[in-house]
């Protein structure tokens, strides 16, 4: 692997995306949500932040955002923040080399020594 893609995980082919429909994947046991707008590649965490289910790759895409299938919640493609109020999906680094897609993803840190 390239220094270039240290950290990266390979997650698939930048043809199997389906421009403006969301599609998930697992990296490093972590569900991710993967979209493609205008040729750009958006990688976001699959969870819902209300219902904990992984239902975002159902979102429908509008205005940069993706919408949860199961609230209406809006959720910005870029940085993962919710429109209305102070939810946020974790957003992931995307690389797209020899036409494979790669996603530095990484997991929730918990600090148990409050």
């Amino acid at each position: 692997m390239t220094k270039e893609l240290e950290g990266f995980e390979k997650v698939c082919k930048y043809s199997k995306l389906i421009e403006n429909e969301g599609q998930h994947f697992k990296v490093n046991d972590i569900d991710i949500a993967l979209f493609k707008v205008d040729g750009n590649i958006y990688a976001l965490n699959n969870i819902c932040p209300h219902q904990k289910a992984n239902i975002m790759h159902d979102g429908f895409l509008e205005d940069g955002c993706v919408i949860c299938p199961a609230h209406g919640w809006g959720f910005n493609l870029k940085d993962g923040k919710m429109l209305e109020a102070g939810a946020k999906l974790d957003t992931y680094e995307v690389k797209v080399v020899d036409e494979y897609i790669y996603v530095k993803v990484y997991g929730k840190k918990f600090n148990w020594n409050l």
